[in-house]
């Protein structure tokens, strides 16, 4: 690995810190907005919608652009957007539709970002080491967003709600400073459309077009499930404040074996990817059922573990595949259709909640995830 590769990363570990504690803090913080599972459930939907709106023309955006200026300057914007949010949560003015504004403002944020910094890797990293360099950023992701990050931000939050909120906002500057001394590369040739090129090239793509039909399935059932969660842990299991943050450290205890134990090398990409995928949807089922908050906790480990094994072997394969002149594009056209419909994911999670009971959305999220990889199956 390059010096510039592990300036990428330190710059990703800085911002998933950040990222962590805020992903603890605004559920959380949402509950004292309101108790409605469907009012948590549409702020939930607001921050994935971006993915839906903005994919495409922000995967044409990076195939043109300089990806690693797209990425500091996005990062800079993320954090005047969280700043705010801290200010407004001190002055305890922040509202339901003010938290939401800012969610999907950072949410547009992030579609730029995560596929400048996809598509940027490898220039950075020759092909071979793709996998490996991959497994490393979703360690330290995963690390920084699930493991450190959450329980410090429901501790800083039971401080003040503003301070997972300032954290955030200043990790994101130092990302922004990080990543502002990568090399400037010149963008690719363009071939084809600059939005439809890359549509066309992943639906004559058999095996990528089969994974991002399965994204989508996967991701509508993951926002499903996960849209209540924090009504489950706190209302249902009474897990205080602290403790939910400490629950999320589960499913990152999970994902960084996942990302640094290399198994797809010993198992091969598509067993991983098959025994990933049967596993999300028993493990859903079970969320559901959890008698007790460390039973919960062991099986969000187990979901991050087979979560991070598909993310890792997913992006790999794009980023060996695809032309580096329309990775861009291709990688916004999969994200859209696996992103886009998280929304809609967390919406339905909520009306499920509502009418069913805390506890319904994940079997039912997990039994949709076991149908979509039937039909998909012989595509893997």
């Amino acid at each position: 690995m390059t010096g510039t590769y592990w300036r990428l990363w330190w710059a990703s570990a800085v911002d998933a810190l950040g990222d962590g504690a805020f992903t603890a803090a605004i559920p959380l913080l949402a509950t004292t907005l309101t108790p409605d599972p469907r009012l948590i459930a549409v702020l939930s939907a607001v921050t994935y919608l971006p993915w839906l709106l903005l994919s495409l023309p922000a995967g044409a955006l990076v195939d043109r652009c300089d990806r690693a200026t797209l990425m500091w300057r996005t990062q800079t914007v993320q954090a005047l957007l969280t700043g705010t949010a801290a200010v407004l949560a001190a002055l305890h003015a922040l509202t339901l539709p003010a938290l939401a504004t800012i969610a999907f403002g950072l949410g547009a944020c992030e579609v730029l970002f995560g596929n400048a910094t996809q598509a940027i890797l490898p220039d950075l990293v020759a092909k071979p080491l793709l996998p490996k360099a991959n497994g490393y950023q979703q360690a330290i992701t995963t690390t920084g967003q699930q493991f450190a990050g959450p329980p410090l931000g429901s501790l800083l939050f039971a401080v003040s709600a503003a301070l997972p909120l300032t954290l955030d906002a200043v990790t994101f500057a130092v990302s922004a400073a990080l990543l502002a001394t990568l090399p400037r590369q010149r963008p690719a040739a363009h071939t084809g459309s600059m939005v439809t090129g890359g549509l066309r090239w992943l639906l004559r793509h058999k095996l990528l077009r089969t994974l991002a039909a399965l994204l989508a399935v996967n991701t509508f059932c993951a926002q499903l499930g996960n849209a209540t969660l924090v009504l489950l842990a706190t209302q249902t299991l009474h897990l205080s404040t602290g403790g939910y943050g400490l629950l999320l450290t589960g499913a990152a205890v999970g994902s960084l074996l996942a990302g640094v134990l290399d198994i797809p090398a010993g198992l091969g990409a598509r067993r991983t990817l098959r025994l990933a995928l049967v596993a999300n949807s028993v493990i859903f089922v079970a969320i559901g059922l959890s008698p007790t908050a460390l039973v919960l906790a062991l099986l969000l480990a187990a979901n991050g573990f087979v979560t991070t094994l598909w993310n890792i072997v997913t992006v790999s394969l794009r980023q060996q595949l695809v032309p580096a002149g329309i990775l861009g594009r291709v990688n916004s056209v999969y994200r859209m259709l696996g992103w886009g419909l998280m929304p809609f994911g967390a919406l339905t999670g909520g009306l499920v909640a509502h009418l069913f009971g805390l506890r319904a959305p994940y079997p039912i999220a997990g039994l949709l995830r076991g149908l979509g990889l039937l039909a998909f199956w012989s595509g893997l």
